[in-house]
């Protein structure tokens, strides 16, 4: 059985959303030609204290749901970062409305939703698509760093990216970006992580 297709209303609530999407990263992006992007961005923890720690970069953190927008809102402006903006925003709108001449250096998506049910696989932000979309903004040689404590997504992530020609795995021996525990992070009991490479351009 098919899922019925979004009403009409729907699709224009969502056109709503993506044209004031669009105006918000012209604004909030000022012209910049390279970022740094952290998908699903939480609280703002991280992205916090990795813009902190890199002042050369320009970052972004997107994340849908209002109140950790707000709460990483707070948290920007309590650290007076200037090379910091988040938005709240689902991935696939921001790459729509991502402007053309911004370039993404390195993706971060640290503890996504794994989606553990069988059929909802299908919303698991890791999917040849995405990939395929996100390269298309990605600057050769930028990475794409991902960690989870879910076993079978982490499983699930690596068959996704290493069939796909726009990435290659780096080796063990890379060093992760910055470590700053997320909250998922310090309750987790384990987790995984790996680090892929954009490797060629896609026509």
């Amino acid at each position: 059985m098919h899922p019925s297709p979004p009403s009409p209303q729907h699709l224009a609530n969502h056109r709503e959303r993506v044209d004031a999407l669009r105006i918000a990263v012209g604004k909030g992006l000022a012209g910049r030609t390279r970022i740094t992007l952290e998908i699903g961005s939480g609280h703002g923890h991280y992205l916090t204290g990795f813009a902190s720690a890199h002042p050369e970069r320009f970052c972004v953190g997107i994340d849908l749901l209002l109140d950790r927008y707000e709460r990483s809102e707070r948290k920007r402006s309590r650290a007076s970062l200037e090379n910091l903006v988040f938005f709240r925003a689902d991935a696939a709108d921001f790459l729509t409305v991502l402007p053309p001449e911004t370039e993404i250096e390195d993706v971060l998506v640290l503890f996504p939703d794994p989606w553990p049910k069988r059929r909802h696989h299908k919303n698991r932000l890791i999917q040849t698509g995405f990939l395929t979309r996100l390269a298309r903004h990605v600057r050769l040689g930028g990475r794409l760093y991902f960690r989870t404590d879910d076993a079978a997504y982490f499983a699930a992530s690596r068959a996704t990216v290493g069939a796909h020609p726009a990435w290659q795995f780096e080796t063990s021996a890379h060093p992760w970006p910055f470590e700053l525990p997320t909250v998922f992070q310090q309750r987790a009991a384990s987790y995984d992580s790996w680090i892929a490479r954009r490797v060629v351009r896609l026509s």
